[in-house]
């Protein structure tokens, strides 16, 4: 074994390896907090959405008055303390609504915010400078699960005109009062009004199941608390008391569900190994093969070249053929082959004309008898070389066949 010469410079070598290791501890942080180029600037209606129909506003009113907020992106979150407020789609299910709503009434207060807009991205003929989330607000419908929800029997949701709203000390208009939804029939329900419209219809109200349970606020006019609605110093006041009296005025963490809208996010390994508390575990892991890199660059010398498993060149292919023969001990394979060998070059060094065989032989006796050898003859020790089995003679008659060589070559 020998030291090989490395061809690349450790300070390379260590800057690539540092490089890779970066891009795949940012690919692993990535996937585990599912950053995956989508953006949730959608135009959808969630907490993070900049659009009139979003309730982005509403979300840093509630931070910016002293509230701790936070997102939800799994739903094994729904069922946590504190006040979770629900933004769900026009396409939600509402019996898996209703299974969420009735699972929270022992576990906290929960506020629910119905959808009413059909809301679109800004077209591009439109001139605007448009941020992305921006929306137009296209239509009002209300939404086809509510009477899944279990509220009452016979509670009916119109959208009208209004002039105003009132309720809990606010007074005021909607930002669009031509298109107010409303609760117009409770039926058999048992919801308290909050706040109603100019016309006593209902715009948010509370839910007791019983009088045991936390309970649940519905906000049936979103115009109180999207977006559009944050524009007015009333209507953020009105939103900030419809927090207070959901959370029954203790200071609860606020949740903003962002499963329903479409955004959930599941959990995985590698979501784990980026939390705590298995983000210290996984620091460590990520240390321990820093240094382990760093020992193998501290190493002393370059790294052993190990030799050739057979060597190259005449001599070692003629004893690697050798000792292949003695492995397999077929002795009786040397003769001919050699004093074949031993004739070829007396007859190239002898310039004789005479083919392979008998005759080259003979045509090598003759130069013997001219030479004046007075010992057996070409002939006779080649025949004696290849009738040979022993290793005893075969070196015998060999070494004879190079004896008359010597005499005959100068």
């Amino acid at each position: 074994m020998s030291r090989a010469q490395s061809p690349f410079r450790p300070g390379t070598v260590a800057l690539v390896l540092l490089v890779g290791a970066a891009s795949f501890l940012l690919l692993l942080y990535a996937m585990a907090h599912g950053l995956d180029g989508s953006s949730e600037r959608d135009g959808r209606a969630h907490a993070k959405a900049p659009g009139l129909d979003g309730y982005a506003g509403l979300v840093t009113l509630l931070e910016n008055s002293g509230h701790t907020v936070s997102l939800s992106y799994s739903e094994g979150n729904l069922d946590d303390y504190g006040l979770l407020v629900l933004t769900p789609r026009f396409d939600a299910d509402g019996e898996e609504l209703a299974e969420i709503i009735e699972a929270r009434r022992y576990t906290g207060p929960t506020m629910l915010v119905l959808p009413k807009w059909i809301a679109m991205p800004i077209p591009d003929s439109v001139p605007v400078e448009a941020e992305p989330g921006w929306v137009v607000l296209a239509n009002a419908m209300t939404p086809p699960w509510f009477e899944s929800l279990g509220i009452g029997e016979g509670a009916e949701l119109a959208i009208g005109k209004t002039g105003g709203f009132s309720g809990l000390g606010f007074e005021g208009s909607l930002p669009d009062g031509t298109n107010a939804m409303a609760l117009v029939e409770t039926g058999e329900s048992t919801i308290e009004p909050l706040v109603v419209d100019s016309e006593g219809d209902m715009l948010a109200g509370a839910f007791y199941a019983d009088g045991d349970a936390w309970p649940l606020v519905i906000v049936f006019e979103p115009d109180l608390a999207n977006n559009w609605g944050m524009a007015d110093e009333t209507r953020a006041r009105l939103a900030d008391a419809l927090i207070h009296e959901a959370s029954e005025n203790e200071d609860l963490d606020l949740t903003f569900d962002m499963t329903l809208p479409g955004l959930a996010k599941t959990e995985n390994l590698l979501t784990l190994a980026f939390t705590p508390p298995f983000l210290a575990a996984t620091l460590c892991l990520i240390l321990a093969a820093l240094l382990v890199a760093w020992r193998a660059f501290q190493r002393f010398g370059p790294a052993y070249a190990e030799a050739p498993a057979m060597a190259q060149g005449k001599r070692q292919l003629a004893t690697n053929g050798a000792a292949l023969l003695a492995r397999l001990k077929r002795w009786h394979l040397l003769g001919a082959p050699y004093a074949a060998l031993v004739a070829q070059r007396i007859a190239s060094r002898l310039s004789l004309r005479e083919p392979e065989g008998e005759q080259r032989e003979r045509a090598i006796d003759r130069a013997l008898i001219k030479a004046g050898h007075q010992g057996e003859s070409f002939g006779h020790w080649a025949n004696i070389l290849r009738g040979a089995r022993k290793p005893a003679d075969i070196l015998r008659a060999s070494r004879a066949l190079r004896s008359i060589e010597r005499t005959l070559t100068p």
